[in-house]
């Protein structure tokens, strides 16, 4: 049965639930360097496979450059912005040579041309169904909105790849308690019927930091081991 953990940082089983030694090994995680190492535009331009992979996916100016700065503390490793579809590529971040985050443009609306839209749309679909060492998508949600039909399509892909993936509620400082528990509780029974979901749901705010700290060390399972040569 899921419960909720932490306040308002996660709905899961309680099985799941991160340990103190977990979080402070996600903090030390996350604090160390955090460097950009390419980007890409087209399918040719992908940089070989290494480190594990982990990808945030999510609609239109759902927040992942948010998520991404406040998970790093850093203010400007990813590009804030308004306007959707401002991130046109695939970001690569390497965590201090232990796992790369992979920032994917944005789904779903996008003010940008119809035909650069469709471009970013195969590139991810191709990233997502080919690439060598992505351990887990994080499918970022609004949880204002929830789940949209481009979040449905996101999750039939993720499905049909049979790719690990975990939501991520953000924006959860502008929902009232009550509402968010609900939303929560909504978003993890959806979840439960597609077989590639992860057993979770991260409620998080990059603004209020809400959920970060945990975040971290439910993420930190997936790095490299200090040691690894």
């Amino acid at each position: 049965m899921m419960t909720s953990q932490t306040s308002v940082a996660a709905v899961y089983p309680s099985e799941l639930s991160p340990t103190g030694e977990q979080i402070e090994a996600g903090r030390k995680l996350f604090a160390g360097a955090c460097d950009f190492r390419a980007g890409a535009a087209r399918e040719d331009a992908l940089p070989p496979p290494g480190l594990s992979e982990l990808a945030l996916a999510g609609r239109s100016n759902v927040g992942k450059s948010s998520l991404l700065n406040a998970l790093t503390g850093r203010r400007a490793l990813a590009r804030v912005s308004n306007t959707p579809g401002r991130t046109q590529q695939i970001n690569f971040f390497d965590l201090g040579g232990r796992l790369m985050f992979v920032d994917l443009p944005g789904y779903g609306y996008a003010a940008a041309q119809k035909r650069l839209v469709a471009n970013w749309t195969k590139l991810i679909e191709h990233y997502l169904k080919g690439r060598a060492g992505l351990r887990r998508v994080l499918l970022l949600i609004d949880a204002r909105h929830g789940i949209k039909p481009a979040d449905r399509r996101a999750l039939a892909l993720l499905d049909e790849a049979a790719l690990s993936y975990a939501a991520v509620l953000t924006k959860c400082d502008e929902v009232e308690g009550n509402a968010l528990a609900r939303m929560a509780a909504a978003t993890a029974a959806d979840l439960a019927r597609h077989p590639a979901a992860y057993p979770a749901v991260y409620l998080t705010s990059a603004r209020a930091g809400t959920g970060i700290a945990e975040l971290r060390g439910a993420l930190a399972e997936l790095a490299a081991p200090r040691n690894a040569g």
